[in-house]
């Protein structure tokens, strides 16, 4: 079992930065890729970035590719998204999630948070 708790989200305007962060409980979370995924009101949860379970591999959705990183720290039982340049399409519940293998589908992912909204203005 794998529990999720993302924080960081808020209002930033368009060209700013946010940088959500998300923790799990457990001592299980090196066994585990971990993404974050999105979801705007009424569309369906889109991938956002991946990372492997070392962190050595990741990768990312085209629309952030460039503006987005994701990171995670084993020893602190975190990940974290850094998110630059933001634009009003960002805007979204950003969700953190945990999978056996770092892929860009949801149903992949066994554990999610609850997710944080991101709300970028123009």
């Amino acid at each position: 079992q794998v529990q999720l708790v993302e924080t960081g989200g808020g209002l930033v305007q368009a060209g700013g930065s946010l940088r959500l962060s998300c923790a799990a409980s457990g001592r299980s979370f090196s066994t585990y890729a971990m993404g974050w995924f999105r979801q705007a009101p009424g569309q369906e949860r889109a991938f956002v970035a991946a990372i492997s379970l070392s962190g050595a591999g990741t990768v990312y959705a085209d629309a952030v590719k460039g503006r987005f990183t994701i990171s995670r720290d084993n020893d602190k039982n975190t990940v974290a998204l850094q998110m630059n340049s933001l634009k009003p399409e960002d805007t979204a519940i950003y969700y953190c999630a945990a999978a056996r293998v770092a892929t860009q589908a949801p149903r992949d992912y066994n554990y999610w948070g609850q997710g944080t909204q991101v709300t970028v203005s123009s």
